[in-house]
């Protein structure tokens, strides 16, 4: 028994000391992955959602700023590209891999959201959808006394610049959250879509900020026709997509919807639709979606149908 005493002892500290070690072991620096769109624009990928730079004649403009820890390598991946400052940030929305790196930015750098996204990033409330529990963005910036948090706002459309170095803001309605900023660059012809437009995927709908399974597809739609002259899409966690996959991806979110709807009606339950509902074949390479996420989906648009 003494014996045994001893092994579990020496057992024990030999546990305590591996976990240690794991606990020091030092992690890889973050690694921002560079892809070239434009001369002057850029995708930046890796620790959250795509990261555009756009480079003006005076400034940098840079859309979304990543997880936690990755506001510094998002800045030094951008003096590899030019040497003129950084001016503007604008966060798409209020999720944690799309603001957190906001409080590693310069304190002079203009911060610009969605009057909505503004009103979430102030709230200790996480992202309702369960295969992505993130820190609530608020604890992020009280951490760091406030800094990172929005300085401008705008409601329905803001313009930043002009000429060629003109950037577009757009809001038109709930989906991803209720916060959804549009960010187009109108002489590159492209627009930055953030998490509305993720990819081709089931959309992650976040209740708790304002998100909503019924009015995605008609938010979406007015997005498409009222943003012209657009050729690519940066989405928020995907490959540049096409007007016509964005028009593709409304017909998905409406087809949900009514599948939804036909289920409600049928008298089926939340669980009995996210065991059974499947992506119709016709949206190939649409992502199969966690079950959690589904379940998420299929709650809110039961709750939202009336």
């Amino acid at each position: 028994m003494k014996r045994a005493l001893v092994l579990g002892l020496l057992f024990a500290a030999g546990a305590v000391s591996i976990g240690i070690a794991a606990v020091q072991q030092p992690q890889a620096p973050p690694v921002v992955e560079v892809e070239k769109l434009k001369d002057n624009l850029f995708v930046l990928k890796g620790g959250g959602g795509n990261t555009g730079v756009f480079i003006t004649s005076n400034g940098v403009v840079v859309v979304d700023a990543k997880n936690p820890g990755w506001g510094k390598p998002i800045l030094d991946k951008i003096r590899t590209l030019t040497d003129k400052p950084v001016t503007t940030l604008i966060n798409t929305h209020t999720h944690g891999d799309h603001v957190s790196g906001n409080v590693e930015f310069p304190a002079t750098v203009d911060i610009v959201v969605h009057e909505n996204t503004k009103t979430n990033l102030a709230k200790m409330i996480p992202n309702s959808s369960a295969d992505n529990q993130q820190v609530p963005a608020a604890t992020i910036f009280q951490a760091n006394n406030g800094k990172g948090l929005p300085k401008r706002t705008f409601k329905d459309k803001m313009t930043i610049g002009s000429g060629n170095d003109r950037v577009e803001l757009y809001y038109f309605g709930r989906g991803h959250t209720d916060g959804d900023a549009f960010v187009l660059f109108p002489s590159l012809r492209i627009l930055h879509a953030g998490d509305i437009f993720s990819g081709k995927n089931i959309p992650l709908l976040d209740a708790n900020n304002g998100g909503s399974a019924m009015a995605i597809a008609d938010t979406l739609q007015k997005a498409r026709d009222g943003i012209r002259n657009v050729d690519s899409i940066i989405t928020g966690h995907s490959t540049q997509m096409t007007v016509a996959d964005l028009t593709e991806y409304i017909a998905f979110n409406r087809e949900f919807l009514a599948d939804m709807r036909a289920a409600k009606q049928a008298g089926k339950s939340v669980d009995e639709v996210t065991a059974s509902w499947k992506i119709p074949a016709k949206y190939a390479g649409y992502a199969t979606p966690p079950a959690n996420r589904l379940k998420n989906n299929v709650q809110l648009a039961y709750k939202e149908i009336r």
